[in-house]
């Protein structure tokens, strides 16, 4: 059954002052995130995934930074378009965020307690001792032992994946319709790993929220997500439910994304598949936007087409969409 569309971004483009002139680091995107429903951004650092998130929470950082283009469709309302009080209301409330490192987005100075507590008096109106019940009920929620005492704890007394957790809590005090994930389990342990995408699983079951997922890990795009969207050099190259990309990659970046992950085989006798590369490396900024297939340089199936035209996006069926000039051939 489809889902209702909760937030739909059309066209997007985000621009970046660089010491070589202003440079698209988002170039024309556009997706949608159903609710309820995971969905992956997929690429390698430098791709523009986290700045996606940041367009969508408001958070461009400026003056370097601005929204250049497009609408990011948020209910009836268009983000791009409403003014700093209004974002604010929406940031911590309806859309909320876990960033890639808890260690330097929360506060050293404040209590974890008191860090979740702000939140809920900020966008729910609860008075101290209220916030302060329910930030313990918070951090119980997301499995810190002791979340009484816990409260008053100060984020260099824990560990990477409590104050992962905590982060989450924060994230999810307000009951957000959209959670962005961004790499929610890096530098953590794998047991630790586990621990945070059941969390995120169980958590998306209780309360209904849509998570958008950033990541370079593909074991992490199977486990918790529906659809994917793969992203190169600021563009959208590919797009479609998880099992559809992983089972049938028609652009060679997806295909090598793929190709570097170790497959694990029940049959001891079975012949390992080599782990293959991707040569080169991302274009840089200033690259960016340019009217031609920014993957070419690094391609194995290039043609002439690819250096002369941007390609088009094209739809395989049940929403598998490639922008390439070779899909059709691609295995």
């Amino acid at each position: 059954m489809a889902t209702q569309t909760i937030l739909e971004v059309r066209d997007l483009t985000v621009e970046l002052a660089t010491r070589d002139g202003i440079s698209p680091v988002i170039d024309g995107l556009s997706f949608e995130v159903g609710a309820g429903e995971t969905l992956a951004l997929v690429g390698e650092s430098g791709c523009g995934k986290s700045m996606t998130a940041l367009a969508v929470m408001g958070l461009v950082p400026h003056p370097i930074g601005r929204i250049a283009g497009g609408e990011i469709r948020f209910g009836s309302e268009d983000l791009v378009a409403v003014g700093e009080d209004r974002l604010r209301d929406i940031r911590g409330n309806d859309i909320s965020m876990i960033f890639q490192e808890p260690m330097t987005s929360l506060n050293p100075v404040y209590s974890v307690g008191e860090q979740i507590a702000e939140v809920l008096r900020r966008h729910q109106g609860l008075n101290h001792k209220q916030a302060r019940q329910h930030a313990v009920e918070l951090l119980h929620a997301v499995g810190i032992p002791d979340a009484a005492a816990r409260v008053s704890t100060y984020p260099h007394q824990m560990s990477g994946g409590q104050r992962q957790r905590v982060m989450i809590a924060m994230a999810l005090a307000c009951k957000p319709k959209i959670l962005i994930a961004d790499e929610p389990t890096t530098a953590l342990d794998v047991t630790v790993q586990a621990q945070i995408f059941d969390l995120l699983r169980v958590l998306q079951r209780e309360t209904g929220t849509a998570i958008v997922l950033i990541t370079h890990d593909m074991g992490a795009v199977c486990e918790l997500a529906e659809r994917m969207m793969v992203m190169y050099a600021g563009r959208k190259v590919e797009e479609g439910t998880v099992d559809d990309v992983i089972a049938n990659p028609r652009h060679p970046y997806t295909q090598g994304l793929i190709s570097c992950v170790p497959h694990v085989t029940d049959d001891p006798s079975a012949e390992r598949a080599p782990l293959v590369e991707i040569s080169g490396i991302v274009p840089a900024l200033r690259d960016f936007g340019a009217d031609q297939c920014l993957f070419a340089a690094r391609c194995r199936q290039v043609v002439a087409r690819c250096a002369a035209e941007r390609p088009v996006s094209n739809d395989f069926g049940s929403g598998h969409r490639v922008a390439c000039w070779q899909a059709e051939v691609a295995s």
